[in-house]
């Protein structure tokens, strides 16, 4: 979908009018009903505003509009007065603007107005609500669709002049939206005064296709667009070249189908810890089992989006690491003296029982009984032992006892971990025949041959692309509770309550916009409802418990960066694209995330893994998962060595101590590696991982470890994005806590100075290819980005 403005104002409801067979039929009726509708029907050019023609059935109101302001009335034109321009010069454009339509024009409802904006006339459709800037022909077929383009004058130049925008969140049963106009614009992001004199690209996705005549010389000049209020800013462009890829084989995501893959996974992660608890006599290592899918979906090449299948080695050694250090208990940091000697003796105990239970061998029960007795003799020999005095004892203790007990758990928990995976693969394969069955109930046959390669060209980035169609969505409810919404989805075949997940209005509203932009296969939001439901089931299944709010893992896995942190590394390093994200907690519209298949109708570009681009500037904050950061780090080193186009990435790492990352010391051994600096501990703020149903009074929360930045960037990148020293002040200030806050309150009063970019070249994705046009840049257009190839069944 192209890129989109909001109107401004709201619409007026018409009283019913003659059809247009009666009016034809009696052309005098039609006479009739001219003066007394004529001030009412005064066309939307002329009153400056743009509003679809709506049906009775149309008029819902949105579920994301709590309340709209009442609205200042706008002049009529009385029916008598032309609408000629005031003191028009002889010759001026609307000199033949007297000119009379056609008879049988005017009986279908054509009526010529002057536009005062555009300075010329054009011709509006009382009965239909079409607007054209060229006279209409007569007998021109249905070539108007009210519901996607309600003024016939935008499709003709949408590069030039807004879209209609809907605010589609009034579904019907079938997940049918109704329009709703926004009431309000803020003037929000300083994206938008770059977005006023720079071109932006429009991004492809599914069947998306240029109206004729986009981008035409003499058009409308550019309207100020809608700007989302929010700790976003979805209208900056994208400035990341790719080479055009295949479409995913994965099928597009079904309501049935992700409330099956829920209920599977949550078995598999009961599972998970009923092993842990009776074969190691252990809890399951927190968070580990969510840790275990990001590590999996690194080397799975399986038919599933989630659950692993097709993995090299079965064993996951993340799993297996985990599992071992938490046995014969889980280590933790004592707090005071008492709890240290607790700690000491609670792993004597347990070590014990693990070699004489297990069938250890005798040498190995020999010495860890030995020093488990001789810690027994040295507590009761002991008194007023230190802090330091225990743990040391403890330290000497693990390092003498843990290659036995390793030895003697080993067999067990490689059992443990490839019963898990094969579990797995079990599940994801009912998963698969389940949703190759709906898709064969609906008539969509799946891929009989491997998909063609693409013509190798450079392009815009543009999200996931599908090889099958979508099957027709199921029902869906929604209702309203307070600044939430709640969707809820019921299927008593699959499981035994109604599956409810409830989200922010705002956040709802960013899903809304962030489908407008990504998403062309879908123009009248037939299949919104249904896919945000599946995008919210899927990270509440990946998260465990449909995201618990007091879990840590949501907190730290899905954390993102403040908005005024992404404002100073767009200003300042022209980053316009995310690395790790997802739809909820994304600050640009462009973005890399876990799962393609649910977040591509939202922008994304799916897993970072695979995602190849040639230039850009790049912000990197992956979850902490050691294989995941490892492989992150290595597909970065890869993309700087195979480009000479400018390439920037700035990884942001949280500087946990334990486990230390041994991953680290790639980045120290980096040859692109331009700048290091660390943000201290409690001096910085992160954004809740469920921002988008938590209280905005708890959205940031203090880091408690330091957080690690490191400039990453190829000759290109670092000619251009340099991390010079006041560029790296600014983005140590923005991390300052309260900056946010502070930054909300000013943009309330408007008071908030525009920070001016690094560069001329910042704003404007262009300007990200000149001067490389000799290393391939020359395929793209100086009006947007290349068009990718879309399958003919999307």
């Amino acid at each position: 979908m192209n890129d989109v403005g909001m109107n401004s104002k709201t619409e007026n409801i018409l009283p019913a009018a003659p059809s247009a067979w009666d009016q034809l039929t009696n052309p005098s009726l039609a006479e009739q009903q001219h003066p007394q509708h004529q001030q009412q029907q005064v066309p939307p050019l002329h009153q400056h505003q743009h509003h679809p023609a709506q049906s009775p059935q149309m008029q819902a109101s949105s579920p994301t509009t709590i309340s709209a302001p009442l609205l200042t009335p706008t002049k009529t034109t009385p029916p008598d007065v032309a609408h000629t321009p005031s003191g028009a010069a002889p010759g001026a454009p609307g000199a033949n603007f007297n000119e009379e339509l056609a008879p049988e024009l005017t009986q279908q409802g054509w009526r010529k107005f002057w536009s005062k904006r555009e300075g010329r006339p054009y011709f509006w459709n009382k009965l239909t609500g079409e607007s054209l800037w060229e006279p209409p022909q007569l007998n021109r077929g249905p070539q108007f669709d009210p519901l996607t383009d309600p003024l016939g004058i935008c499709s003709t130049s949408p590069l030039n002049g807004p879209l209609p925008v809907h605010n589609h969140t009034g579904y019907n049963n079938n997940s049918h939206p109704s329009p709703h106009n926004q009431h309000h614009t803020l003037k929000r992001r300083a994206s938008e005064d770059a977005a006023q004199q720079q071109p932006q690209p429009q991004q492809q996705h599914h069947s998306a296709h240029l109206p004729p005549g986009a981008g035409s010389v003499g058009g409308p000049p550019p309207l100020k667009k809608y700007v989302l209020p929010g700790p976003w800013d979805l209208e900056v462009p994208t400035n990341v070249l790719i080479y055009e890829r295949l479409p995913t084989t994965f099928p597009q995501p079904h309501p049935e189908v992700e409330a099956l893959r829920g209920s599977l996974a949550l078995r598999l992660a009961k599972t998970y810890e009923d092993l842990c608890n009776k074969r190691e006599s252990i809890a399951p290592p927190k968070d580990s089992f969510q840790r275990w899918l990001m590590e999996r979906r690194i080397i799975d090449q399986g038919i599933d989006p989630l659950l692993p299948s097709q993995c090299t080695p079965e064993i996951s050694p993340q799993m297996y690491r985990e599992i071992l250090r938490d046995i014969p208990i889980k280590i933790v940091k004592p707090k005071f003296t008492g709890d240290a000697r607790k700690q000491l003796s609670r792993y004597c105990d347990a070590a014990k029982k693990i070699v004489e239970r297990r069938g250890a061998s005798e040498e190995s029960k020999k010495i860890v009984k030995w020093n488990a007795d001789e810690a027994y003799e040295w507590l009761r020999r002991t008194v007023g032992a230190s802090y330091e005095d225990f743990q040391d004892r403890l330290t000497h203790l693990q390092r003498q006892c843990e290659p036995h007990i390793i030895a003697t758990v080993r067999v067990s928990v490689e059992q443990l971990c490839a019963k898990l995976y094969h579990l797995s693969m079990q599940h994801a394969r009912n998963i698969r025949e389940r949703h190759a069955q709906i898709l064969k109930e609906h008539g969509i046959p799946e891929l009989s041959a491997p998909l063609q390669p693409p013509v190798t060209r450079k392009v815009w980035c543009y999200p996931v692309q599908f090889a099958l169609p979508s099957p027709r969505m199921p029902q869906i409810d929604y209702s309203n509770d307070r600044d939430h919404m709640v969707i809820k989805y019921t299927n008593t075949a699959v499981m035994a309550a109604p599956d409810t997940h409830v989200v922010n209005i705002s956040h709802l509203q960013k899903l809304e916009q962030l489908y407008r932009y990504n998403c062309f296969d879908d123009k009248k939001f037939d299949f919104f409802i249904g896919r945000a439901y599946c995008m919210l089931k899927r990270y509440a299944t990946f998260l465990g418990n449909n995201a618990n709010p007091n879990q840590q893992e949501p907190e730290l896995t899905q954390a993102a960066l403040p908005a005024v942190v992404f404002e100073c590394l767009h200003h300042h390093f022209n980053v316009t694209f995310e690395c790790f994200a997802s739809p909820l907690n994304c600050y640009f519209r462009q973005y890399c995330s876990a799962f393609g298949d649910t977040d591509s109708f939202f922008g994304s570009r799916g897993s970072f893994l695979d995602f190849k681009p040639v230039s850009g500037s790049f912000q990197v904050n992956p979850p902490y998962c050691e294989e995941l950061i490892d492989a992150s780090l290595q597909h970065i080193d890869r993309l700087l060595t195979d480009s000479v186009e400018p390439l920037s990435f700035i990884v942001f790492l949280q500087e946990w101590k334990d486990p230390p990352l041994k991953c680290l010391s790639k980045i120290e051994d980096s040859p692109y590696k331009r700048k290091q600096v660390v943000v201290m501990g409690m001096e910085h703020e992160y954004r809740h991982g469920l921002q988008h149903c938590i209280p905005k009074s708890e959205v940031n929360f203090k880091s408690i470890v330091g957080t690690m930045v490191v400039w990453l960037q190829n000759a290109a990148g670092y000619a251009r994005w340099a991390p010079t020293e006041a560029r790296v002040d600014a983005l140590l200030e923005a991390f300052r806590p309260g900056r946010e806050r502070d930054r909300d309150k000013a943009i309330a009063t408007n008071t908030v100075p525009v920070q001016p970019s690094c560069s001329a070249t910042a704003s404007s994705p262009e300007a990200g290819t000149a001067g490389n046009s000799s290393s391939g840049a020359g395929d793209l257009s100086s009006t947007g980005p290349s068009k990718p190839s879309t399958p003919a069944t999307v």
